[in-house]
């Protein structure tokens, strides 16, 4: 069955709480398509908090990149409704990375990621760490 987009990012989005919260995370995802973060994580004891930003996808398609991001880490879902894989990156280095399409664009710059270009992030939890 197709789904719309936005089940689809939902999909993902609390399939990186669950897989967060596994790893020792106390996790809060913010409201659906608001401008900045789609999760904010804190460490059992509450020193740590990360920021995360989810890319959910249905096939093998790209990533859209906004570079006004306020998120520390980047994690892409793909293949949710079979097995899912993740791709997990901090923000600043994969803006920065050579892995980056940009195109001008009606004088703006889009940014985008192949995800087949972003494979060597794939379940690269360590970036992140636990949370406990």
């Amino acid at each position: 069955m197709k789904y719309p987009k936005q089940i689809t990012g939902n999909t993902g989005l609390y399939y990186v709480c669950y897989e967060l919260s596994k790893r020792g995370w106390n996790v809060m995802p913010t409201s659906r398509n608001a401008r900045g973060t789609d999760i904010i994580a804190y460490s059992l004891d509450g020193r740590r908090m990360i920021t995360i930003e989810v890319k959910s996808l249905k096939g093998k398609g790209a990533i859209w990149l906004d570079p006004s991001s306020l998120s520390k880490y980047l994690i892409i879902c793909r293949n949710l409704s079979d097995v899912p894989e993740l791709f997990i990156a901090r923000i600043n280095n994969t803006l920065k990375s050579k892995l980056v399409h940009k195109e001008n664009k009606d004088g703006k710059i889009k940014s985008w990621l192949n995800i087949s270009d972003f494979k060597i992030y794939r379940d690269n939890w360590l970036v992140i760490g636990k949370g406990d």
